[in-house]
């Protein structure tokens, strides 16, 4: 039986072809420490992650970098990195290439986001169809945040500005460390019993585990049993929480969850107030329109008498005379001063009027003569002087020595 011999590109190619149809290789995060990184000049990546009995290499292309690390890199770190393992067919070695990295303890604390996020959905709290509508005039809003910081700063300084008249009323909570949870869902609870309008959850951004109290299952909880409709505003715009999917309504930040819970009145009553500037101002051009169209009809009735209709008309006939004949003599004495300055034009570029003293332009069968060469004896020529034309026949000709 003949062997079959393999090249190693071959080798290769196999190997890469059953590591690239693996589903389990094809997304998945590895825990370990960071080693020989390596920060190259292309803007990539490389390292090796490892824990005490093994090592794989790893690569992170530039692309990724700059979305999917959000810190430096550094040897000695405790890394969680997503990604893919794949062949590098050129060495034959396999290594990670890495889409996004986590610090070990932030790692943790994304598994367990997804865990819960998984769990409450399937448990019903993130469904559309219990959403409730957020009131659009509300006349009081609940906030739960912190008692200080720029949130709540914000948000009294946007409230102000788009409807002064609406009443806050602030739940102090923590928001950040133990305890911090079970805070927020007391303040949900204790304003929903209020019967306000609406309630603004959140705080200003930060990491994620600065943000993890809006990710308890506490406070999900809460917002799923309030009768109140909640705007969970926390973090930053990329910023998701457990809380975002089980508010009512979800805001970027904490500004924007008080631009969503007051309408922007002020602008509204600036809007009615043009509106009835413009329907008095409409008003008045009517009256003054009709006022006006009265008092024509008086000067029109008073224009009815035949006799004064008879001298209007006359003295209009006298003025449109005098009109037409000034327009005429304008006209003809316009036209009289350009017709001289052209005649004097028109007679400056004539060649006879510079044939004068003496001067005369001749020419020979009605060509030009600029040399004695150009005649010989009994030539008839012409000879064009200022006031006429002279026929003469060459009788002598006379070269003139240079």
């Amino acid at each position: 039986m003949a062997v079959r011999n393999y090249t190693v590109s071959q080798i290769n190619g196999y190997i890469k072809n059953l590591i690239v149809n693996d589903y389990l290789l094809s997304d998945i995060f590895i825990r370990g420490e960071v080693s020989n990184c390596k920060y190259h000049s292309s803007g990539h990546i490389y390292f090796t992650l490892k824990d005490e009995n093994a090592a794989v290499a790893a690569v992170m292309f530039k692309g990724n970098v700059s979305t999917g690390l959000p810190f430096q890199l550094e040897n000695g770190q405790l890394v969680v990195a997503h990604g893919n393992i794949n062949v590098y067919e050129r060495d034959g070695r396999y290594q990670l290439y890495v889409r996004d990295i986590k610090k070990d303890g932030i790692g943790n604390l994304y598994e367990e986001y997804e865990r819960l996020k998984q769990k409450l959905y399937e448990q019903g709290l993130f469904e559309f169809d219990i959403k409730k509508p957020i009131p659009k005039y509300p006349k009081n809003v609940g906030i739960v945040t912190a008692g200080t910081g720029a949130a709540i700063q914000d948000i009294k300084n946007i409230a102000k500005r788009r409807n002064p008249f609406v009443q806050l009323i602030l739940y102090p909570a923590k928001v950040q460390g133990e305890g911090a949870a079970c805070d927020i869902a007391n303040g949900i609870r204790t304003l929903d019993k209020m019967g306000l309008d609406t309630i603004i959850i959140g705080r200003g951004g930060g990491s994620i585990e600065d943000l993890w109290a809006f990710n308890e299952e506490e406070v999900a909880w809460a917002i799923y049993h309030a009768k109140t409709p909640i705007i969970s505003g926390t973090g930053h715009e990329i910023d998701n929480t457990i809380a975002d999917y089980a508010a009512d309504l979800r805001a970027p930040t904490p500004s924007a969850a008080c631009e969503l819970a007051i309408p922007d009145v002020m602008s509204t009553i600036r809007s009615i107030e043009d509106m009835r500037n413009r329907i008095t101002r409409s008003m008045d051009n009517r009256i003054a329109d009709i006022k006006n169209r009265i008092l024509s009809y008086e000067r029109q009735f008073r224009l009815l008498n035949p006799q004064k209709k008879l001298m209007d008309k006359q003295q209009y006939i006298d003025e449109l005379y005098d009109r037409i004949t000034r327009l005429m003599q304008s006209q003809y004495d316009r036209r009289y001063h350009r017709l001289q300055v052209l005649s004097s034009k028109i007679n400056g570029m004539s060649p006879t009027a510079k044939l004068i003293n003496g001067f005369g332009y001749l020419e020979k069968k009605g060509t030009p003569v600029s040399s004695v060469k150009e005649l010989k004896m009994g030539d008839n020529i012409n000879i064009t002087v200022h006031d006429g034309i002279i026929n003469a026949k060459v009788g002598g000709i006379d070269v003139e020595e240079k």
